[in-house]
């Protein structure tokens, strides 16, 4: 446990479990996975004894995110559909939308088709209905309904969303975004 924190006290502060969380996000762009690993687990674990529950949102998401950079995508999707309720009784809809799309993301690899598109449309709906959602967050929520658009043989949504991809991408000034979306659009016609 952090220093200043127990569980005996109930004490589960949300800044003490983002601290955690954002550390295990650095390490996890540092490609150090177990390093992350291990401060989420903490974060998890510090959350379970509050009773916030966008903290606890948080901190299984970050997990389930580690989990699914280590291959474990069983143990990702049982971390994102403990946290998904969670948001739904929480007050931050960008965690919510973040959480659900990733939900969407591990049960389309899966194969969940249908159950991953209704992830999607709750996401994108969460995103549209917030001014202050970040381009690139739309984004990925729109590519990633794309994709499944395209496994699904619907083409004509497919190009409309990655049209929107290529355009948010492009306000977002992700180029790498830019180039998928272009070449996804190059197939697709």
């Amino acid at each position: 446990m952090p220093d200043g924190v127990s569980p005996e006290s109930g004490d589960a502060p949300r800044d003490v479990v983002e601290s955690l969380v954002r550390q295990g996000m650095a390490a996890r762009r540092a490609e150090q996975a177990d390093e992350a690993m291990r401060h989420m687990k903490a974060a998890v674990a510090l959350a379970r004894f509050g009773e916030d529950p966008v903290a606890l949102a948080r901190a299984l998401h970050g997990q389930a995110n580690v989990e699914r950079d280590m291959g474990r995508t069983r143990a990702a999707l049982d971390l994102y559909l403990e946290a998904v309720p969670l948001c739904r009784r929480g007050d931050d809809p960008l965690v919510h939308a973040h959480t659900v799309r990733h939900l969407g993301d591990v049960l389309r690899e899966m194969g969940e088709l249908e159950k991953a598109g209704r992830c999607y449309a709750e996401a994108l709906a969460l995103y549209r209905a917030d001014p202050a959602a970040p381009p690139l967050d739309v984004a990925n929520a729109v590519r990633s309904t794309a994709i499944l658009c395209e496994a699904l043989d619907e083409a004509d949504q497919a190009r409309l969303l990655w049209r929107e991809a290529h355009d948010l991408y492009r306000e977002a000034g992700v180029e790498a975004g830019v180039a998928e979306s272009s070449a996804r659009l190059g197939r697709l016609d």
